[in-house]
Order: C-alpha cells, then structure tokens, then sequence
C-alpha cells in the first residue's frame, strides 16, 4: 500500500478491527471473517479497505488503496462536470422602455433561464426619472410574469438606490444541457450583442441626460434650428 500524502481516507488493513466484513466486487458481495480477507488481500498483493464502517458488517473491497483514491477522485471530478455551472446574468432596463426593447430582452431572459442562469433584471432611473418608480414596478412585474414557465420570482421588485432589483431563477424543467462549443458560441454572440448595445447606448445616453431633464416641449433643443427633430430622433434611436 503506498502512503496517501494527505493521510488516509478510509480504514485500511490493519486498522479495520471487527470480527468481520462484507466483502464487494465484481463476482457480488461475501460475509467474511476480517482475518480471511486480509489474507485473501495479502495474497493478491492488494489492500481490504472499509469503504462503509456504518454498514452491519461493514462493507469493504479488496483494491489496491492508491488505485481506489484514485477512482474515487476520477468519479468526483465527472460529477463535478456534469453539474450545471449557474451565473448571474443582468438585465437592464429605463422606467419608459419601448415593447421592441423590452421583447428583445425577454428574450435572451428566455435564453438565460433555459441554460440553468439566474437572472437580475433591474430598471435603472436617471435624475428626475426616479418619479417614474411606480412604473419601473409594474415593468419587472409584467416582466416576470412573461417568464413564468422559465424562472421564478426570488424577491418581489425592490428600490436600491437609483435601481429597482427583481431576481428570478430557473425552473429545473427549463433547464436544458447545451455542448460546452454551443455555449461557447452563444456567449461569444451575446457579449457581440451586449457591447453593441452599449456602444448605442453611450452614443446617445449623453445627448439624452440633459433632454431628461428638461420639458416636454423639446427644452434647449427648441432654442436651435431643427431641434424638435433632433431630439426625437435621438429618442428613436435610443
């Protein structure tokens, strides 16, 4: 038996001290006396380890100790493997967010959920916008209630800050096992997709701070020649 540099797991040899044991393997399992498999062990030039002390009478196998680890290990790590590694993914939205974008962003939320994600969707309110609140409100809500047969609602919307949080996860039925280069694909897309919308977003958000700002009737863009204009199509495209 070779030593275990981080000590020994379970009993082996020796220090299995009952009158007897259960033996298992390939050929089904024995009751044994322990004395006899220690000799069978010894005479395959293996070890018995007691890989079940709460059992009556403990259970053991006859393996080479380091090849056990080392199966036991292998089996661990698969298992690891197979677990669905879940992220946080975030949502964005304004208190006045137009259908087009809403639906766009239901719809990788769809996405998130059925790949096993949480997801934290949350309205984000500039300046005088946080009067729109009650509104931010009723968006997550009418938001998590298009997601229902794809996540659950972990805490009703709350106000942060400037921000409204709602969180939701998935439902273990949405779950769906997609190829390690599928998701690798899908992610490259949607951080393609995520930088463009920021780029639009930077693009118009500071033309837009001040026109939040200021009245309904177009503000400092009404003072210049084709104001009015200007400002709606910067809300457009925004």
């Amino acid at each position: 038996m070779k030593n275990d540099k981080k000590g020994p797991q379970y009993r082996v040899n020796e220090q299995i001290r009952v009158r007897e044991v259960r033996i298992v393997g390939d050929n089904g399992n024995t009751v044994m006396p322990t004395r006899q498999a220690l000799d069978i062990a010894r005479q395959q030039g293996v070890d018995l380890v007691e890989i079940s002390p709460n059992a009556n009478p403990p259970v053991c196998r006859i393996i080479d100790y380091s090849k056990f680890l080392y199966q036991q290990k292998k089996r661990a790590k698969e298992l690891k493997q197979k677990q669905v590694k879940q992220e946080v993914k975030e949502i964005r939205f304004g208190p006045q967010t137009d259908d087009h974008d809403y639906n766009f962003k239901l719809k990788h939320a769809k996405e998130f959920l059925s790949e096993g994600n949480k997801v934290r969707a949350y309205v984000f309110f500039r300046g005088r916008s946080i009067l729109f609140k009650e509104q931010g409100e009723v968006l997550l809500l009418r938001f998590a209630n298009d997601l229902e047969e794809y996540g659950k609602v972990e805490s009703m919307p709350s106000l942060e800050g400037k921000k409204m949080f709602l969180y939701l996860s998935p439902k273990k039925t949405a779950i769906v096992k997609k190829s390690q280069q599928k998701r690798d694909n899908e992610r490259r897309e949607a951080e393609a997709r995520e930088a463009e919308r920021k780029l639009r977003e930077e693009t118009t958000a500071d033309d837009l701070a001040e026109a939040d700002d200021m009245p309904a009737n177009g503000g400092l863009f009404a003072n210049i020649k084709g104001g009015d204009e200007l400002l709606k199509k910067l809300k457009e495209e925004s």
